[in-house]
């Protein structure tokens, strides 16, 4: 299906100018503490499954503002939280199914909290909803092999989501996942034009991403950074902070700090948004490595969050330092790599009027040559304990990078 990138991207600039969210994967397999496809992987039957919602039961101190606040903190203006994983369990009061967190002993609406709060606290609300349901047997047969069973499924998903954009006020995303089955059409099985039809009539300023099988508004690229192939398409990248998506404390290969932050540099490059997820335990709670993680992080955008706020994509070529992003006539140099006291730009066309350390203020010294601009009497260790950025102006706009011959 074509895209009208323009007609897309209207009215929707706020998707491109908060450039980070945290992405909540929370619900009933939190309590195993195995990951979000627990049920899946271990070949659990649902009737064993089912039981453990008689132990869904958080603090009733546990509130989503919790995560809010940490969100904050890291810097962070968009949320997006399940309301169902493909186990079926929802997060909210659904009418169409008993299998949800108001059956549970904990008899509350998490949903309906968290966009509560999520209002209070001015950051952007986004639900992800997964279209796939492991109870129904059609799940697993397809829409070939069972249409009956499969228009139900799709009925029942339809229902979910209306209530979703009805009950709840105003939502700003809508993150679908899933559609993995046997057989059919990928373009039409879920119905997705009159699901999406539906929801922007309930909805009219809702963010829809493109995992229903129509393109909506924007690209999800999920544990990898690559860009959509439509250019000027909206998009955004999500990635794990250890390796799953739901909380599994045996994971305990977290992606160190810099490495989070050189992420964020790079998606924010490329145009992308950067939607970083955890994991909560099944009382709610943030594990220490994750908290220290996001408290640092938000440090860091403290000092250097002018070059990620509202910044674009550059395709400047920065050699061996890192990446570059873009700002009205600014132009950020995000050194992942510092190696000295001089550093080299390898492409630039155009005259360096100023540079200075972002974080600090600090003037830099630039010498040019040719194309190469370097950036003479720095530290010899990076001013920035994460990664330091560099402010560039320029006379005049500096122009796509020539080819190098060697010469």
């Amino acid at each position: 299906m074509a895209i009208n990138i323009a007609e897309a991207n209207t009215n929707k600039s706020w998707f491109t100018d908060v450039r980070f969210g945290m992405f909540i994967h929370w619900g009933l397999y939190s309590i195993l503490g195995r990951g979000e496809w627990v049920r899946n992987q271990e070949r659990m039957p649902m009737d064993e499954y089912w039981k453990l919602i008689d132990q869904f039961n958080p603090p009733a101190s546990f509130s989503p503002g919790e995560w809010v606040e940490l969100a904050k903190k890291a810097g962070m203006r968009y949320m997006v939280l399940t309301t169902r994983h493909h186990d079926g369990f929802s997060l909210f009061d659904s009418q169409v199914s008993d299998f949800t967190s108001m059956k549970s002993p904990a008899g509350r609406d998490f949903i309906a909290e968290y966009v509560e709060v999520c209002r209070s606290a001015g950051m952007r609300v986004g639900l992800y909803y997964s279209l796939d349901d492991w109870r129904f047997p059609a799940q697993h047969t397809g829409p070939v092999n069972d249409p009956d069973g499969w228009a139900e499924l799709v009925d029942y998903v339809h229902a979910q989501v209306r209530e979703l954009c009805t009950n709840y006020g105003k939502i700003d995303l809508l993150w679908y996942d899933g559609a993995g089955f046997p057989g059919g059409d990928p373009a039409t099985n879920w119905r997705p034009v009159e699901l999406n039809s539906m929801v922007r009539e309930l909805q009219p300023e809702i963010l829809i991403n493109n995992r229903s099988g129509t393109p909506e508004d924007f690209y999800t690229a999920e544990q990898h950074m690559t860009p959509p192939v439509e250019p000027g398409r909206m998009w955004e990248c999500c990635l794990t902070m250890n390796r799953h998506w739901g909380y599994f404390p045996a994971d305990t290969m977290f992606k160190y700090t810099k490495e989070l932050v050189d992420y964020l540099n790079s998606c924010v490059s490329m145009g992308s948004t950067f939607l970083l997820n955890i994991g909560p335990r099944a009382d709610g709670s943030v594990q220490e490595e994750v908290v220290n993680r996001l408290h640092d992080i938000g440090q860091w955008l403290q000092r250097n969050g002018d070059a990620i706020y509202g910044a674009d994509l550059c395709t400047i070529p920065t050699g061996t330092l890192g990446v570059m992003t873009k700002k009205d006539n600014r132009y950020f140099v995000h050194v992942h790599w510092w190696h000295g006291g001089q550093l080299t730009l390898p492409y630039i066309d155009a005259k360096i009027t100023s540079a200075r350390i972002l974080g600090t203020n600090q003037p830099v010294k630039v010498e040019q040559r040719d194309t190469r601009a370097f950036l003479c009497d720095l530290p010899e260790e990076s001013p920035d304990p994460i990664t330091t950025v560099i402010e560039l102006k320029f006379e005049g706009e500096p122009g796509a990078p020539t080819a190098w011959t060697g010469v």
